[in-house]
C-alpha cells in the first residue's frame, strides 16, 4: 500500500511517529512524509500527493478532507487521524466514497478521563493551597478543609467517550454519579450505575459538576448563567472540555461570590491573559488546557492505528473507526 504522512518535519510529528512507530506504518507499504517544517500540508499539497495514496495519515492543522481533495484520491481507502476529534477534517462525501475514517479518540479518552479525575481529587483535597504553603512556609496551613470524592454526587454533562471511561474510574469512589445526555442509553446507564438527570438537577443538587460535551453549533453557551447560579455552596465546577460551553461573564460573576470552586483547563482567550479575573480568584484552581492526553499517548495512538490498518487490510473489525453520525458531533 502506498501510505502518506500529511504531518511536517517537527518536533509534534516526531513525538507520533516516534522510531517504533514509524517501522509500525511502514509495515502497511511504501511511506512518504511532507518534508516542510509546518504542522500540515497545505491543500494544494495534498491534492497532489493524494493522487496514488491509499492510507493517509493527517494530524492538527490538517486540510479538510472534502470533495475538492477527494477529486484527486481516487485510491484512497483510509484516513487516519492522529489526533481526537475528526470533526474539522472529514466530509460526507468521504464517507460515501466508502474510506475509512480512524482516529485516537479512544485511547485519548482514556487518558483526558484520567487528567479530570486527576484535577478532581486535587482540587477537593486542596492540594495547591497546600502545596504553596509547603513550598513558602516549610508545612500546611493551619487548617485544611479538604474533602473526598467517596460518596459524593457527582454530575455529568454530556457523555461521549471522555464521559464514559470517566464513570468507570468514579465507580471506585461509590459516587451517586447523574448524567444529562440525549445519546446515552438506558442500558448504558444501568451499566455505570447512574440516574439520568437534566442540566437544571445538576447543578442544583451535585457536588462536582464535569463537563463533557463536545463544543459544536448545538452546545455552544449552554451552560447559562441561570444554571451557574443553581450552583451550591463549596460544590466544585469542573470544565475540562471547552470555555465555549459555558457563559464566561457568568461564571466570572458567580465564582467572585465565593459561593463554589471550580477547576478550569480551557478558556475563550488561549494562553490565558495575564489580567484575567481568574488569576486573583482563590477559589479556582487553573490549568493551561492540559487535561489530557499526555505525550506518551501519541505513539500509542500511532501504533494502534497501524494495526487497525492491518485488520481492515485482513478483513477483520477495525477498533477505531468512527462513525460520521458520531464524527459530526465531536468538537469542531
Amino acid at each position: 500500500m502506498k501510505v502518506y504522512i500529511a504531518m511536517g518535519s517537527t518536533a509534534v510529528r516526531e513525538s507520533f511517529f516516534t522510531p517504533n512507530a514509524l517501522k509500525k506504518v511502514k509495515e502497511l507499504g511504501e511511506v512518504r512524509l511532507f518534508d516542510r517544517p509546518a504542522l500540515s500540508c497545505t491543500r494544494e499539497v495534498l491534492m497532489e500527493e493524494l493522487e496514488e495514496t491509499e492510507v493517509l495519515f493527517t494530524g492538527w492543522g490538517a486540510p479538510r478532507i472534502d470533495e475538492e481533495i477527494l477529486a484527486h484520491a481516487r485510491h484512497l481507502k483510509v484516513h487516519a487521524h492522529v489526533g481526537g476529534s475528526v470533526a474539522p477534517y472529514i466530509s460526507r462525501e468521504e464517507y460515501d466514497r466508502g474510506i475509512c475514517v480512524l482516529s485516537g479518540n479512544d485511547i485519548y479518552a482514556r487518558s483526558v478521563a484520567e487528567g479530570c479525575l486527576t484535577y478532581t481529587l486535587m482540587a477537593l483535597r486542596r492540594l495547591p493551597d497546600v502545596m504553596s504553603v509547603m513550598k513558602k512556609d516549610g508545612w500546611k496551613p493551619d487548617v485544611v478543609t479538604d474533602q473526598g470524592l467517596t460518596g459524593k454526587k457527582v454530575g455529568l454533562v454530556g457523555y461521549g467517550a471522555i464521559a464514559r471511561y470517566y464513570a468507570e474510574l468514579l465507580k471506585w469512589f461509590r459516587t451517586e454519579l447523574y448524567v444529562y445526555s440525549g445519546h446515552i442509553s438506558e442500558d448504558e446507564l444501568g451499566r455505570i450505575g447512574a440516574k439520568r438527570a437534566s442540566k437544571e438537577e445538576i447543578f442544583a443538587k451535585c457536588d462536582v459538576i464535569s463537563l463533557h460535551s463536545a463544543l459544536n453549533d448545538a452546545n455552544y453557551g449552554m451552560i447559562t448563567g441561570d444554571l451557574i447560579r443553581l450552583i451550591k455552596k463549596d460544590a466544585l465546577f469542573v470544565n475540562t472540555a471547552r470555555a465555549g460551553l459555558v457563559d464566561t461573564k457568568a461564571l466570572m460573576e458567580e465564582l467572585a461570590t465565593g459561593r463554589f470552586r471550580a477547576v478550569l483547563d480551557v478558556y475563550d482567550e488561549e494562553p490565558l491573559p495575564m489580567d484575567s479575573p481568574y488569576r486573583e480568584m482563590p477559589n479556582v484552581m487553573l490549568l493551561p488546557h492540559v487535561a489530557g492526553p499526555t505525550l506518551d499517548m501519541r505513539e500509542v495512538v500511532v501504533l494502534s492505528l497501524a494495526e487497525d490498518i492491518q485488520r481492515l487490510i485482513k478483513g477483520d473489525a477495525t477498533r477505531h473507526s468512527i462513525p460520521y453520525d458520531y464524527a459530526i458531533r465531536m468538537t469542531k
